[in-house]
C-alpha cells in the first residue's frame, strides 16, 4: 500500500467518525453551543433540560472524536469546540459543516437559552459581591495577609494621566492611584461596592471617577486610558480573555498594562468562601491569553500568599 492511499483511508476513516459522532441530535445541539461559548456540566444541564448523565455520555463521544477539547479547573471541567491549534483535523470539519447550523430554530432557542443561563450565573455573581460588600476588606486579608499587594504594584506603575482600576472593589488600590494620575477610574460591577468605595471618596478625591460596568464590557470609550490594572480580578471572571480583550480596546497603543492574580491551587472551597470561579492560572496560560490579546509581556514577578497560595504580577504592553 503506498503512502498516499495510507493517508487516504485515514482522512476517509476519520471523516466517518466525524459523522458518527454528529449522528445525534443532541450531540449536533452541543457542538453548537461550544461554537459560541465554554460551559461546564452543571450549565449545559440547565440550558439542555437534561439528566447529566446523558449530557456527560454525549460529551465523552464528541470529546473522543477530537471535536470538543475540555479543561479542568479543581473539581469542575469546562468543554468547547476544537479550535485551531488543536490536534486533529477537528476544527477542518468543524468548520466546513457549521454553516448548516445556521438559522436553524432549534439551535437559535438553544443560544437564547444559553444567554439566560450565564446572564443569571452573572446576576448571581452580583448578588454575591453586594452580600459581601461590608466585609470585603477582611475576607482579603483571610488571602493576602500582611503582604502589601498594592505596593508591589506601584512599584510598576509610573506617573501618568489617565489609569484604570478594573474590579476596584471599595476602592482599596484607587487610594494609592490617585496619587499617580491626574485621574483615576475605577470599574465595578457589584453596586454595593462601587458605593462603599463612593463613601471612601466622598468629598476627598476630586480626581476620581467610579463607573459601574463589567470586564467584559467596559464603559470605557476606546483609547481613554493611559494605563490599567486588573488586581486580583480575572479568577471570579467567567471570561477573562473576552475581559483582556476589553482592556486592549480601552488602552491606548504602547501603554502599560498590569495584572495581579493567584497562580494555579487546588482550594475548591476558595470558589464559594470568595466567589472564584478560576482555581488560578499557569504561567503559561496568562501568558498566551494576553499575547493572543494584543499585548506583549515584559515582566512577571512572584510572592506568596496564605493558605499556601502564589500570586503573580505581569507587566505587559500593548502592541
Amino acid at each position: 500500500m503506498t503512502i498516499s492511499r495510507y493517508l487516504d483511508i485515514v482522512i476517509y476513516m476519520e471523516a466517518v467518525n466525524f459523522f458518527k459522532a454528529l449522528s445525534d441530535e443532541t450531540r449536533l445541539r452541543l457542538l453548537h453551543l461550544f461554537l459560541h461559548y465554554e460551559l461546564n456540566v452543571n450549565e449545559i444541564v440547565d440550558i439542555m433540560g437534561m439528566g447529566q448523565s446523558r449530557i456527560s455520555r454525549h460529551l465523552k463521544i464528541l470529546a473522543e472524536n477530537k471535536l470538543l477539547t475540555f479543561r479542568r479547573d479543581g473539581l469542575w471541567t469546562f468543554y468547547s469546540a476544537v479550535t485551531n491549534g488543536d490536534d486533529g483535523d477537528g476544527y477542518s470539519f468543524i468548520e466546513a459543516v457549521k454553516y448548516l447550523f445556521d438559522k436553524d430554530p432549534v439551535f437559535t432557542k438553544d443560544l437564547v437559552e444559553a444567554k439566560e443561563v450565564l446572564e443569571e450565573r452573572a446576576k448571581e455573581a452580583v448578588r454575591f459581591f453586594d452580600s459581601i460588600a461590608e466585609d470585603w476588606e477582611k475576607l482579603k486579608r483571610e488571602i493576602i495577609g500582611c503582604v502589601d499587594l498594592n505596593g508591589l504594584i506601584l512599584k510598576h506603575i509610573p506617573d501618568t494621566n489617565t489609569i484604570v482600576d478594573l474590579g476596584c472593589g471599595t476602592g482599596d488600590l484607587l487610594t494609592f492611584l490617585k496619587e499617580k494620575a491626574n485621574r483615576v477610574i475605577g470599574v465595578e460591577k457589584s453596586p454595593k461596592m462601587l458605593e462603599k468605595a463612593r463613601r471612601r471618596f466622598a468629598g476627598s478625591a476630586k480626581n476620581i471617577d467610579l463607573r459601574i460596568g463589567e470586564l467584559e464590557h467596559l464603559p470605557l470609550r476606546e483609547g481613554e486610558v493611559d494605563l490599567a490594572v486588573v488586581n486580583m480580578v480575572l479568577h471570579h471572571l467567567p471570561d477573562p480573555i473576552k475581559a483582556l480583550q476589553e482592556v486592549h480596546q480601552v488602552l491606548k497603543k504602547g501603554n502599560l498594562f498590569i495584572v495581579a492574580d493567584l497562580l494555579t491551587h487546588e482550594l475548591e472551597g476558595m470558589r464559594e468562601r470568595y466567589g472564584d470561579r478560576w482555581l488560578g492560572f499557569s504561567e503559561v496560560e496568562i501568558k498566551k491569553w494576553l499575547k493572543n490579546s494584543g499585548f506583549d509581556v515584559k515582566k512577571i514577578d512572584y510572592f506568596d500568599l496564605k493558605k499556601g497560595l502564589k500570586g503573580f504580577i505581569i507587566k505587559s504592553i500593548k502592541i
